[in-house]
């Protein structure tokens, strides 16, 4: 193994002395490699879908970059051999990606390597943006994108200011061996809830955590925000087979709202428009129950 890893490092190497060299990086990126949903999304929303040539296993979307690509395989578990076997000149990677090792060793093998920062964050955003506009040259297209980009945070905001209120919600990642793992403090989940107008129930918790039956219950949530399954059972009617879900508001009245993992926790360029969708949703179940309320 560790000789087919020096094998590939070298014959990367060679290439790319044969293109020129140290010169032939100075150039803008023809056959681009694309680590990270958000980074895929970003550079097709820049026009540069035609330089990729490979993708990750997280770029969903656009659909075709999966489809019209080769996959070198999930972010986080890179093999440095399927990196190199597509022969990018350019490597342009969320800076979450992994194991270390790999990453080490392809920085080390001579191929332009561009490590973007992926926090969920609005200023985050925006600078990843700019920052592989400028790696692509098109630093015209990045400002318009990231003018784009603000004024759909900025109209976001005004809306979260109109709200009557802001509704108790929990995210559940998903569910391991009937345990409900959430999105507490420091997760993209808690930034989106928080974006969309949401009070998260699971701020006492510091990352994505499995959480008890009495701690789901003392949460309380009106409403669980879940992840979509492109096949299967839903996750949706998974989490009210949870314990201590039923015993809640949002199990009782089953509020629970799927949404494609990728679209809200991605923080792509389509972020704002995904918090705006949130928003809108969560709403409606607490419009339905102050109705029901001024009833009774």
């Amino acid at each position: 193994m560790l000789y087919r890893c020096k094998r590939f490092l070298l014959a990367a190497a060679a290439a790319i002395a044969l293109a020129g060299g140290p010169t032939a990086q100075a150039k803008e990126p023809s056959r681009i490699l694309s680590i990270g949903g958000a980074v895929t999304e970003i550079l097709y929303e820049l026009g540069a879908g035609d330089r990729l040539i490979a993708v990750d296993s997280t770029s969903q979307f656009p659909p075709e970059a999966l489809k019209t690509h080769k996959n070198v395989g999930y972010f986080r578990a890179l093999s440095t051999e399927g990196v190199l076997s597509v022969a990018p000149d350019a490597i342009i990677a969320s800076d979450k990606a992994g194991p270390p090792e790999v990453v080490r060793a392809l920085k080390a093998s001579g191929i332009d390597y561009f490590e973007v920062n992926d926090d969920p964050n609005v200023e985050a955003l925006t600078k990843r943006v700019r920052a592989i506009a400028g790696k692509l040259g098109q630093a015209a297209a990045g400002d318009a994108l990231t003018a784009r980009i603000e004024k759909g945070f900025a109209d976001l905001a005004e809306a979260r200011g109109r709200l009557p209120r802001n509704p108790a919600v929990l995210f559940v990642l998903s569910v391991q061996g009937g345990r409900a793992i959430v999105g507490g403090a420091e997760t993209s989940a808690d930034v989106v809830l928080r974006l969309a107008g949401a009070r998260n129930v699971a701020m006492s918790l510091k990352g994505f955590k499995p959480v008890s039956e009495e701690a789901i219950i003392a949460m309380d949530p009106e409403i669980i925000v879940v992840m979509s399954r492109s096949s299967g059972p839903s996750l949706a009617q998974e989490i009210l087979s949870v314990p201590g879900i039923s015993a809640t508001r949002a199990g009782r009245d089953r509020h629970l709202i799927e949404m494609d993992g990728l679209y809200i926790l991605g923080f792509g360029p389509r972020a704002p428009a995904a918090a705006s969708d949130l928003m809108r949703q969560l709403q409606a179940p607490a419009q339905s129950a102050r109705a029901r309320g001024s009833k009774g």
